[in-house]
């Protein structure tokens, strides 16, 4: 983790609990008992990951960590919460205050899983703010390897979107947005256990559920690290259907961002022609099929037939 630090927050059993958990590993913990004393440290140096127990001197650690937000945007804030509050501590994740709670008595390894990926976050956030597309490009790479079952996706939906960008005659500048939100589109699921992302069979109503959280963190990612307003309507985006039943808004037709538009007819065309845990990939001719009774669907029945123009031998749809 590169001896980022990681703010601990709460009475002193529950930081020598955590600082414990840490001792062995690659990270620098800093304590605080209250949230003023917490605030003090945010102020004054890079913190990577903030655990605050919900029960504070004064404060609430929900409230904290809204504080921490407003200070330090990048860092990551999780809670520590009683099971009475756990309402409370899921609407701060929806709101975008907390990126993972945990009830108490909570799980070691959940825990270190949670301040691991915090910190990966918080890194991915930082080199996208300040890398160059080389840059860009290896930290999609890096979110790729969460789900194994996902690898060179990124390059292949690019070439696939950059077809239809140019059979449209966009902008370069538009185009570039286009390859490096193809890059960035599943930025969000670092907010996504690696459980979830990588168990065969179809997924619970509750893990689906934090799924179709991931567009919406991304998005959150992307405008943290000030990225092009085009790249974040991609990664916001790419799941919302043509006919207005997709994620996380339910946009329909042209209210979906072009550039979305397009992305998600690459998506779906690699995503169907590759193998994954749950689904071996369809042949060539079944994913042209398929496409075809998508279009004016979950795709932009236009996109669509400019994609299979591009796509087909003969240069048809």
């Amino acid at each position: 983790m590169g001896n980022a630090a990681l703010l601990v927050v709460g009475e002193e059993s529950i930081l020598n609990a955590l600082a414990r958990l840490f001792q062995d590993r690659d990270v620098r913990v800093l304590r605080a008992g209250n949230g003023e004393e917490a605030l003090g440290i945010v102020s004054r140096e890079p913190v990577a990951v903030v655990v605050s127990d919900n029960l504070l001197p004064g404060t609430r650690g929900v409230e904290l960590l809204s504080r921490v937000r407003d200070l330090s945007p990048d860092s990551v804030r999780v809670l520590l919460t009683e099971s009475a509050d756990l309402p409370i501590a899921i609407e701060a994740v929806g709101r975008g205050e907390v990126f993972r709670f945990h009830e108490k008595p909570w799980v070691d390894e959940e825990i270190v899983r949670s301040v691991e990926e915090g910190v990966q976050r918080y890194q991915v956030v930082r080199g996208l703010r300040h890398g160059d597309e080389a840059a860009l490009h290896s930290i999609a790479q890096s979110i790729e390897l969460k789900d194994p079952y996902t690898g060179g996706h990124c390059d292949r939906m690019a070439a696939s979107a950059l077809k239809i960008a140019e059979a449209l005659g966009l902008p370069e500048e538009t185009q570039r947005a286009i390859r490096l939100g193809s890059w960035l589109h599943d930025c969000g699921k670092i907010g996504v256990p690696e459980a979830i992302l990588n168990r065969p069979g179809k997924l619970s109503a509750a893990d689906f559920e934090v799924v179709r959280m991931h567009p919406g963190w991304g998005a959150e990612i992307g405008r943290q690290a000030n990225l092009p307003r085009e790249v974040i309507n991609i990664i916001l985006c790419h799941h919302e259907r043509f006919d207005g039943r997709g994620y996380p808004t339910g946009a329909k037709g042209t209210e979906i961002p072009l550039e979305a538009r397009i992305v998600a007819v690459a998506d779906i065309f690699d995503a169907m022609s590759s193998d994954r845990p749950y689904a071996k990939g369809y042949e060539r001719e079944e994913v042209m099929r398929v496409m075809g009774v998508l279009r004016g669907a979950a795709l932009d029945p236009e996109l669509v037939d400019l994609f299979l123009a591009k796509e087909s031998p003969t240069g048809t749809p």
